[in-house]
């Protein structure tokens, strides 16, 4: 039995119960452990409390053998890689737009100035002050629900929060609206999920690579070399978002590559900088740091501080 290590919210076990139904389905019968992090436990500002407090406690129970594989959601894990483990497997990406959920379902056009919004998140606080709508941004944690709850409560007037939790737990009818990138670029990786395990583990990793997609992989590892050339953790203002797109060549073939457009917002809304680049789908890391060195030269150092979780 392959034991699987896992939050335990209700986005977190449906997203580890996905990976036990698609190796139970592969006749690689699993089962999920349920794991608490130092972000299960404390209210605070996730800044505060530190970078990897949704999956420092789970990637230990890995290297100590009590679970053997762990399901994070990608874009809560350090940049840094571990040396002793390793992400076998991407699945196909959830939708990575983030989402409005707001009262009367209103679109954020329609949200009069003044509105109060709530958000975990530096990044989506940043690009929605320099959207110079005149909302009052409002700090939020909690799981999905309880940050749902604050609107149909009346306390807060919309919430943004990521689509793919509400895909992934059947919410997607709360969804005012969906956010293109071009109005609010996600966080990078996000709607991914890394399946990971020990990198000694030769047979689990063949098991857990039937589940791997490659092209979400690319986008991700584009998104996050980018983040991590930016000296950036998960908890900056940086938006990015990488796709596998077709284009043809002189001789009109159809042929694959990697677009990645990302952005960096000042936390007060006052500057944004974007950039984007395209090029081959293997060199997505290059891709990567290349764009941030693009948003450096812009002046993206500057405009990147702390701040809470996605």
């Amino acid at each position: 039995m392959i034991r699987i290590g896992t939050r335990g919210s209700q986005l977190a076990t449906t997203q580890a119960q996905t990976i036990a139904d698609a190796l139970t389905a592969a006749g690689h019968p699993a089962e999920l452990v349920i794991i608490k992090t130092a972000g299960d436990l404390s209210a605070a500002p996730v800044a505060e409390i530190g970078v990897g407090v949704f999956t420092t406690a789970i990637r230990s129970a890995l290297r100590n053998r009590e679970v053997d594989v762990a399901v994070h959601s990608y874009k809560d894990l350090p940049t840094a890689s571990d040396p002793d483990l390793f992400i076998a497997a991407i699945p196909p990406r959830a939708d990575p737009r983030d989402a409005l959920v707001s009262r009367d379902n209103l679109v954020l056009g329609e949200l009069p100035a003044g509105s109060v919004i709530g958000t975990s998140s530096p990044r989506r606080a940043a690009q929605l002050r320099a959207l110079g709508l005149g909302l009052e941004i409002r700090p939020l944690r909690g799981n999905l629900d309880s940050r749902l709850g604050k609107v149909t409560g009346g306390e807060l007037d919309a919430v943004v929060v990521a689509r793919a939790g509400l895909v992934r737990i059947g919410r997607t009818e709360v969804v005012s609206e969906a956010f293109d990138p071009v109005v609010m670029l996600p966080a990078p990786a996000q709607g991914a999920l890394a399946v990971e395990c020990r990198g000694d583990d030769a047979q689990l990793v063949r098991i857990l690579a039937e589940l791997d997609d490659p092209s979400t992989r690319s986008a991700v590892e584009a998104e996050r070399a980018l983040l991590a050339a930016l000296e950036a953790g998960c908890t900056a203002p940086v938006g990015a978002i990488a796709e596998v797109v077709e284009s043809i060549d002189e001789d009109g073939r159809i042929f694959a590559e990697l677009s990645l457009r990302a952005g960096v917002a000042a936390e007060d809304g006052s500057d944004v900088i974007r950039a984007s680049v395209v090029g081959p789908v293997d060199q997505a890391v290059r891709l990567g740091k290349d764009l941030a060195a693009e948003l450096l030269e812009l002046g993206a150092a500057e405009l990147i501080g702390t701040g809470s979780r996605d």
